[in-house]
């Protein structure tokens, strides 16, 4: 169970006053002012103020409740015309908003700091839509629109980083409990208790039922049996009880594995079986998206919102990953430098296409399904790996640069500002369709 770590209280500086009744009259507008304005600053506070150590022992006391009716109000609300998934990555000097030293929450794989990578530059950056502006993720607005919610993400480890991501910038708020109810680590659940969110992950690297076969293989990389046709139940049966459900699945498929539909035996991946034939990686993954997005639209009583987070493409150089491949770039991609393609752009396009599939069932269903498109983002960070630095070069473990997962804090950490405005604008919506 993660400790609550002890939290840290405001000192404000009020001196002395006096006490003579000539300078009463002052002294008691002075105070009512001071009133007013810690009253109000909380509306427009940016979220640089306030340092990277700071946890506040009463949130609710700092941000008042967020209404999503109050946007045009404080300045927040972004067009809901602006393609906000398309853009460049700028310089943001008032980066990172967390350090390896002020979360505990960091996976030790992705703890780059820790682990001696000497370059900073790649914590400098955010990303910025064309036409428009994304604001920087507000903890403290966030976690008052998330109020009495619940948010689950389905997939692979870079889901993990995702969370972890997000647990780190709300610790400058609140430390969530860990309520888990499963022993398993990769089954994750927090609670931040003020604002009764709760926050989980479920392991589940192809979304479909799966087997593993052998945990060696031809590539030391195990070999897993698909059933393509088969939604794992180990979210399934989870996620109606959530407001919002993230799913993501992209690595995991490059594994040598053998595919199933009908429980009978249909091709494979490197398998070297027998008279089984070899298929492609964008058979299973269109097979398994496809399963996985009409077991949401079969769950009758899940009310919430669906949110595929499209693939984040690793950046290896010079080699694959277990032939050298690295990632050693200091710096982000500017768009004209750099285009998807390969596998990665059929993966993507996968994805795209089964989404809209889903989304125009969903509509008959009643159900609810958003594109999280951050493919294009990610794809202009080969900067932001962990690479060698995830581990002590001495360290007894398998050695292999890292180019799949995010250094945190990192690049990933932009994903809260695109969550975050999803997050309003569906709370927008909410409010019309009640308004109406």
């Amino acid at each position: 169970m993660l400790k609550k770590f002890p939290q840290k209280k405001m000192e404000l500086p009020f001196g002395k006053y006096s006490t003579s009744t000539q300078r009463t009259p002052r002294i008691f507008l002075l105070l009512v002012l001071a009133v007013v304005v810690l009253g109000i600053i909380p509306l427009y506070h940016p979220f640089n103020w306030y340092p990277a150590d700071l946890a506040t022992q009463h949130p609710s006391e700092i941000s008042p409740n967020y209404h999503a009716a109050e946007e045009q109000k404080i300045k927040i609300k972004e067009p809901e015309t602006c393609d906000i998934f398309t853009g460049e990555w700028v310089w943001n000097p008032d980066a990172p908003y967390y350090t390896n030293m002020t979360c505990y929450a960091i996976h030790e794989h992705q703890n780059c700091i820790k682990y001696g990578r000497p370059d900073t530059d790649y914590l400098k950056w955010r990303w910025k839509p064309n036409g428009c502006e994304l604001p920087i993720f507000d903890p403290f607005l966030f976690l008052d629109l998330v109020r009495n919610k619940s948010l689950a993400l389905v997939g692979d480890s870079v889901g993990r980083n995702q969370m972890q991501s997000l647990i780190c910038l709300l610790a400058r708020v609140e430390y969530p409990v860990d309520i888990s109810d499963n022993p398993d680590e990769a089954f994750k659940k927090y609670k931040y208790t003020t604002y009764n969110f709760t926050l989980a992950t479920y392991w589940s690297p192809f979304l479909v039922s799966t087997k593993e076969a052998d945990a060696d293989g031809p590539s030391h990389t195990g070999v897993y049996n698909l059933h393509l046709d088969k939604a794992d139940e180990k979210w399934t049966t989870e996620i109606e009880r959530y407001d919002y459900v993230i799913l993501n699945a992209g690595h995991w498929f490059a594994r040598i594995s053998v595919y199933f539909e009908n429980n009978q035996r249909v091709g494979c991946r490197y398998c070297g079986i027998p008279d089984v034939s070899e298929l492609p990686i964008t058979y299973a993954y269109q097979k398994a998206f496809r399963t996985a997005l009409k077991a949401i639209n079969n769950l009758e009583n899940f009310k919430g919102v669906a949110i595929l987070r499209t693939f984040a493409p690793s950046h290896f150089e010079g080699g694959e990953w277990n032939k050298g491949g690295n990632c050693a770039r200091t710096r982000p991609y500017r768009s004209n430098e750099t285009a998807l393609e390969g596998q990665s752009l059929e993966q993507y396009r996968i994805q795209v296409e089964e989404f809209k599939a889903a989304e125009e069932e969903g509509k008959v269903k009643g159900k609810k399904f958003r594109l999280m498109d951050t493919t294009q983002a990610m794809l202009l960070r080969p900067d932001g790996h962990p690479s060698k630095y995830g581990h002590w070069p001495n360290a007894n473990v398998v050695l292999y640069n890292d180019c799949v997962h995010w250094c945190l804090p990192g690049p990933i950490d932009s994903w809260a500002d695109i969550l975050f405005h999803m997050f309003k604008m569906e709370s927008t919506k909410s409010l019309e369709e009640k308004l109406e």
